[in-house]
């Protein structure tokens, strides 16, 4: 990759990128004739505040407008014919002009760059994976998997090759990738363009598990029963998909599921001799209990789990996990 040079470029010389995954999804909507209104849409103008920790294109722009700037440059790509695109930076670059438009009051005629010469297409893969997959302001879930796809089976990177630039493991990915497939492939059929939800990715990403995935065609149902479930929201929240082989293999549950969703489902498999014990014991000790539980746990007992890792218990263990690192990730978040 050569070597980059900073400079201030005029905001209105600079080139978004068409190619980026969350306007990608939008040419292939409008066609090649989008407009700047739908570019915004694109990047996220439209967002509203959220309660979570994820920067929205609202919470980036008040900041930009308080500290009078970024503060990491943009990445540009100066082509042979005098053009410098946008390689990382879209959002930053959106929000700039914007600011000249609504005369607001400051410094936005020009925006902080770092310029590199004639990039390969294979480094400016490596800059977005950099950026996008590891960096601090990501794509969602649904766009990342969606270039993942694109570098795979279009430019025919090879998994290692895509592994080494985000930074990630390959389970993932191929995961990732999975996930897209399948839901391009029996979601997408079923919902208009308006209607189709890219929040409810994670969905077909717990699918991927092997346990589920054989247990959805063990009882006679098929990826498009699978996709029908998720648009009806029979499957709240979607990490219920890790309860299906639970559902699935009990009648009675399977059947409530079928018409209530797994919520309801899930109440015919609780344990009640377990639960009723429970339910005077704090959450604190509750988690301190569950901490020395597992700092003490014998290396035996970890190869017990190893040697099942689809077992039912080793996904409880896991939504275990998730759900704590959510109610974690709640906590720390700004008001």
């Amino acid at each position: 990759m050569s070597d980059s040079k900073f400079k201030k470029l005029s905001v209105e010389k600079v080139e978004l990128d068409i190619t980026n995954p969350r306007i990608a999804k939008f040419i292939e909507m409008y066609g090649g004739d989008i407009t700047a209104e739908q570019m915004g849409l694109a990047l996220g103008a439209g967002e509203t505040p959220t309660d979570g920790n994820s920067t929205t294109f609202y919470s980036l722009r008040e900041s930009i407008r308080t500290n009078g700037g970024i503060i990491h440059p943009i990445i540009v790509n100066k082509q042979a014919d005098g053009r410098c695109v946008v390689i990382e930076g879209n959002t930053r670059a959106l929000i700039y002009r914007e600011f000249v438009k609504q005369k607001v009051e400051g410094q936005w005629d020009t925006i902080p760059c770092m310029v590199y010469d004639g990039l390969s297409q294979k480094d400016i893969d490596a800059i977005r994976l950099q950026a996008h997959l590891v960096g601090p302001r990501d794509w969602d879930p649904y766009s990342k998997a969606k270039y993942l796809d694109h570098l795979r089976n279009a430019k025919h990177l090879t998994m290692d090759q895509i592994v080494d630039f985000c930074g990630g493991r390959k389970r993932e990915v191929l995961d990732y990738i999975a996930a897209y497939n399948d839901m391009e492939e029996f979601y997408r059929p079923l919902v208009t363009d308006d209607q189709f939800d890219q929040s409810r990715f994670s969905a077909f990403v717990e699918l991927q598990r092997a346990r589920v995935k054989q247990a959805v065609i063990n009882h006679k149902f098929t990826c498009v029963d699978f996709s029908k479930w998720v648009m009806d929201g029979l499957i709240s929240p979607l990490n219920m998909v890790r309860q299906l082989p639970r559902i699935l293999d009990n009648p009675k549950s399977r059947a409530v599921f079928l018409k209530a969703g797994a919520q309801e489902a899930m109440k015919l498999l609780e344990v009640p001799a377990v639960v009723d014990s429970l339910k005077g014991v704090t959450l604190e000790d509750l988690a301190r209990e569950l901490s020395r539980r597992v700092l003490g746990m014998a290396y035996s007992e970890l190869q017990r789990l190893r040697a099942n890792v689809a077992s039912d218990e080793n996904a409880v263990l896991c939504e275990a996990r998730d759900n704590l690192a959510q109610v974690c990730k709640d906590i720390a978040a700004d008001e």
